[in-house]
């Protein structure tokens, strides 16, 4: 007897439409889950972030990122002013701006940079991004640049971050000197000891890295005069959402729920990020760091659940169709898949496309011959949205946050420390003094 398919999941609002191909996860299901968030007060969780309450316990202090997109830019708009001023004082019109960060403060501002960006913009900027730490990547980057045309812009959190450092150096060697620089830091004091002095933005220490997209770290776009505040405003609609209206809570829950049944029920321990609009292409890199670094944490010896974040990838799904969908759709794993999409233009065909592998990556095709029939096995959660605008990509990351932020409360684990990146720091400090 054909088991009968389950009715998919669907939810709407005016800024996207979203449907899940998850075909065993039932309402029951989410009830029981529903159950457990009621028990252990997630509501009172959720309502602590937004509000700004301790919500970080290993570190005691809060999570400013849901009171800085509140705010806005703030109203000196510094980051914008240091760089005028430069480029007066050097006579400058376009200029190169180079990006030093890693992490939160490389993926932030690439990503807004790509997505907020348009043919039709009269930049008077040339963006470079450098992070690592290898000095070929400096050279490559500058290779054809003017120091003389030539600001760096130093983003870290700490100013302690060993790659970031070793770039400043490399950047110092090569400018013709501090006042083409300006740094952006939570730790000024540390920014001091490279010569900065007027020549800094700072935020709070309660901004996690990667969370440094609602942060001056991520404001560049201001400097082109391009809509960030839009970005900002679809983020405190999100948050707005998650407070008042159910059906969006009821939906963040069932994405947060289904990807602990996945991942501890099913052993889908793998989930694909993809998406087919090209100002977006990389938001699988920034939602690849919010996820991993947040959920990638031990289990809470009290729960249920042994298994935390999943190993999350992707990329532009139009590339991605032609590499590892192979195995998507054919090989041995037992995966996820989210894809993005947005419904601006029906007729295109990265459109088509997006609607066209979430069915057959979870229900496969009965028309084919043997040799190529594929799986129809992974869990799919198809978001289309209504338009690919800063205001949009805003409410999105927020939406995702509030997806990864109740994942946690549920797993009872910290999304906001990341002791395993700060060990590696350790040990590779103490491999290089050893060499010294």
């Amino acid at each position: 007897m054909v088991k009968e398919k389950l009715k998919n999941y669907t939810f709407k609002n005016s800024v996207l439409s979203f449907e899940t191909y998850i075909n065993e996860f039932t309402s029951k299901m989410f009830h029981e889950f529903d159950a457990k968030a009621q028990n252990i007060n997630l509501s009172l969780k959720i309502d602590d972030l937004i509000n700004g309450r301790i919500v970080n316990f290993s570190e005691n202090q809060a999570a400013w990122h849901p009171k800085y997109r509140m705010q806005g830019p703030k109203q000196n708009d510094h980051l914008h002013k240091l760089i005028k001023k430069i480029k007066k004082s050097h006579n400058l019109q376009k200029v190169n701006l180079v990006v030093i960060g890693i992490g939160g403060s490389f993926e932030g501002p690439k990503l807004l940079i790509e997505s907020l960006n348009s043919p039709v913009t009269n930049n008077e900027h040339n963006f470079q991004f450098l992070t690592g730490s290898d000095p070929v990547e400096f050279k490559y980057k500058t290779s054809l640049l003017d120091p003389y045309e030539t600001i760096f812009i130093i983003s870290s959190k700490s100013f302690s971050t060993d790659g970031t450092i070793e770039m400043l150096k490399m950047a110092l060697d090569w400018s013709p000197g501090i006042d083409h620089f300006v740094a952006i830091t939570a730790n000024p004091n540390e920014a001091k000891k490279y010569g900065f002095d007027n020549n800094i933005v700072s935020f709070d220490k309660e901004i996690g890295g990667r969370y440094s997209i609602w942060s001056p770290i991520a404001e560049l776009p201001l400097i082109e005069e391009l809509p960030y505040e839009l970005f900002l405003k679809g983020g405190r609609q999100a948050d707005k959402d998650i407070l008042e209206d159910e059906d969006y809570i009821k939906f963040i829950k069932r994405l947060s729920f289904s990807d602990i049944w996945n991942n501890n029920i099913k052993d889908k321990n793998i989930r694909a990020v993809l998406s087919y609009i090209w100002s977006f292409r990389s938001l699988s890199d920034y939602i690849q760091q919010l996820e991993m670094e947040s959920l990638g944490k031990q289990p809470n010896q009290e729960s249920e659940y042994k298994k935390t974040g999943q190993v999350i990838f992707g990329g532009y799904g139009p590339t991605a169709q032609h590499s590892y969908f192979q195995l998507l759709h054919q090989g041995t794993q037992s995966l996820c898949a989210d894809i993005i999409t947005s419904k601006e233009d029906p007729n295109n065909l990265a459109y088509a496309q997006s609607i066209t592998q979430s069915k057959l990556l979870s229900d496969g095709a009965n028309d084919l011959k043997q040799e190529e029939r594929i799986n129809g096995n992974v869990s799919v959660n198809l978001f289309i949205l209504n338009k690919a605008d800063p205001y949009t990509l805003g409410y999105l990351i927020a939406l995702w946050e509030h997806r990864t932020f109740i994942s946690a409360s549920m797993l009872g684990i910290n999304p906001f420390d990341q002791f395993g990146v700060i060990a590696g720091k350790i040990y590779t400090k103490r491999y290089i003094d050893n060499i010294d």
